[in-house]
């Protein structure tokens, strides 16, 4: 059948009448229409997160970014309180979930619909055409640059290297390669495709800067500099009570986001080190192990640093404690295995054991009151138990954090050490009391402690031959090396 120009027409206004009612129709609950434009239209939207809801420059950083032609949002988890007089065109991004609302950061092209996104600190001011050239900059670049950074105010940034070890939970940054930087250290306004923020599992935890270079550094996304700067505002000195404020902040914000990113320990570019995970008035950083295999293997993560040097503090103690009170001791177990390899505790270790004599157990009056069932904690804060699966002692670094050094009571029969308590491990077997005479001095965990005088036969008796040189997990059932 043929269409004349005046039917064609007439299905045009009839189509685009029902798009029109379409688009502004708007279902249950006030939801936004679907017409909306495709999200990642051009432009560069400007985002205030980094703020304090005290003695800040909201006000004038965003009345100064308005003033541009393009859009500026504040993001926080509620409105600022006390209330901050925004500019009209100024919009707030609350990002606290309300429970008759839609999660905020479900949709965020319904809220950022450019295709760069500028997160821009607090007290900063705009220069006409520097988001454009950082934009520029950023597109003309190399693959893998995601990230590009402009220094707020007359100091520098410095490029830093930000190397991640996510199985010792650690992120080291350091002097960078030339053309090579993963982070920077100084105030810089931040941009990156509004996509690519959007992707991150955090995209706007605070501290904003180091959430993400730690997030981009997992990904592999190089950062460029920019050698132009955004001034900084001139601000009266931020008030003593202020001071203890955002300090106090800042360090709450830090550890969250630390404890979401799987941080448990920076290492600075000066050398200092920051901690972030438990400590001696903290639980240790993981439950009940099961089947020899603690959660974090499975996570394939090795045992956090934080516990590693709980550990090593704990038994430096015991072992002062037994010499200073005659008890004989020696390393056992995988903490031999250790010492053997490495000088030092396995990294997915949970627990140092050593093996004492049953017969001096009464010659350390920590080790006496453990016998007679009393609890007792040392003048250092060490908490020393018997231990309920049987016949054999636990040192607690406290009560509160449960890693701990066994202490497994041997007595001689027959020219053979043997014990009262077996767990079923392979390893957990008797052995000639000769390897113990004499014993000898090893380096373990930062300290000298007592070995077996034949590390390596004593541990091929126990694990098999060639258990120095051939690591692996304590229960390859559940979890082999190399899996990860």
């Amino acid at each position: 059948m043929r269409v004349t120009p005046c039917q064609a027409t007439l299905v045009g206004a009839i189509g685009l009448n029902l798009l029109v009612l379409y688009c502004a129709w708007r279902g249950p609950g006030g939801s936004p229409p679907s017409c909306r434009p495709p999200r990642g239209v051009p432009g560069i939207t400007v985002l205030l997160r980094d703020f304090e809801d005290f003695e800040n420059d909201l006000a004038g950083t965003a009345r100064s970014f308005a003033s541009l032609p393009v859009p500026v949002l504040v993001a926080a988890e509620t409105a600022p309180y006390p209330p901050v007089p925004l500019p009209a065109e100024v919009g707030l991004l609350p990002l606290r979930p309300v429970a008759d609302r839609p999660p905020p950061l479900a949709h965020p092209e319904l809220h950022i619909r450019t295709r760069h996104v500028a997160l821009v600190p607090d007290g900063t001011r705009a220069v006409p055409g520097l988001l454009e050239r950082m934009r520029d900059a950023l597109e003309e670049g190399a693959g893998d640059t995601r990230l590009v950074a402009a220094p707020v105010g007359s100091v520098p940034l410095r490029c830093l290297e930000l190397r991640l070890e996510p199985q010792a939970w650690t992120a080291r940054y350091g002097p960078s390669a030339p053309g090579v930087c993963q982070a920077v250290e100084g105030t810089a306004v931040l941009l990156l495709r509004t996509r690519d923020l959007f992707a991150l599992p955090f995209p706007l935890a605070r501290p904003v800067p180091t959430a993400l270079f730690i997030q981009a550094a997992f990904r592999g996304w190089g950062l460029r500099l920019m050698p132009a700067a955004f001034p900084a505002a001139r601000r009266p000195p931020i008030s003593p009570h202020g001071r203890w404020k955002a300090e106090n902040l800042a360090e709450t914000r830090q550890r969250r986001l630390m404890h979401d990113l799987g941080i448990k320990r920076e290492v600075l570019a000066d050398g200092r080190e920051r901690w972030y995970g438990c400590g001696k008035e903290t639980a240790r950083c993981f439950g009940t192990v099961h089947a020899r295999t603690p959660q974090y293997l499975l996570a394939g993560r090795w045992t956090p640093p934080c516990c590693l040097r709980a550990l090593r503090e704990t038994a430096r103690h015991v072992a002062r404690i037994l010499e200073a009170t005659g008890v004989r001791y020696w390393l056992e177990g995988g903490s031999l295995l250790g010492a053997a390899r490495l000088g030092d505790i396995i990294p997915w270790d949970y627990d140092v054991d050593l093996g004492i004599y049953r017969e001096d157990v009464g010659k350390c009056r920590w080790l006496a009151a453990a016998a007679a069932g009393e609890p007792v904690e040392d003048t250092e804060g060490f908490l020393w138990e018997k231990a309920a699966e049987g016949d054999f002692y636990r040192v607690h670094y406290s009560r509160s954090n449960r890693l701990h050094v066994d202490l497994w009571p041997f007595y001689p029969r027959g020219g053979v050490m043997t014990k009262d308590t077996w767990l079923g491990h392979p390893q957990d077997m008797e052995f000639p009391e000769s390897f113990l005479r004499p014993r000898v001095p090893m380096a373990f965990a930062g300290f000298t402690a007592m070995a077996p005088n034949n590390a390596r036969a004593f541990l091929e008796l126990k694990f098999g031959p060639g258990a120095i040189e051939n690591p692996e997990y304590p229960n390859p059932a559940i979890k082999r090396l190399g899996q990860d």
